[in-house]
């Protein structure tokens, strides 16, 4: 698997690794188990993809897709933002699901790589 990710060093001295959009297309659990690993190498315990880097059955909660690769992060304890528009999802679940994962304080679903940034750095 080709990744190309860039680190974001905080003011604190934290590594945040983002997937650069387009880099990679994540299909399932196993694709961000082996980029969750690589992130590890370097010391990041937070990471950002790109919504462009995700395969469009993550946004289709019947796959259970989403929810695979969610708890990956979870189990983990791993930090996430995803980047993106969402507004053009009319799913009443999937805009459920987005606004409950941005209450959890480990999954977040943002509009821009500064939001990410501020979001896992707290």
């Amino acid at each position: 698997m080709a990744t190309e990710i860039k680190y974001h060093l905080t003011a604190g001295g934290r590594k945040i690794a983002e997937i650069i959009p387009g880099a990679e297309i994540i299909t399932g659990p196993d694709d961000v188990l082996d980029l969750m690993a690589e992130a590890r190498l370097y010391d990041s315990g937070s990471m950002i993809i790109h919504k462009k880097n995700l395969h469009p059955d993550f946004f289709d909660l019947k796959t259970k897709v989403a929810g695979e690769i969610l708890q990956k992060f979870s189990n983990y304890r791993m930090k996430l933002a995803i980047v993106g528009d969402f507004l053009e999802y009319k799913s009443k679940s999937l805009r459920d699901f987005i606004r409950e994962s941005n209450r959890t304080g480990t999954i977040y679903f943002v509009g821009s790589i500064d939001e990410a940034l501020t979001r896992l750095i707290d």
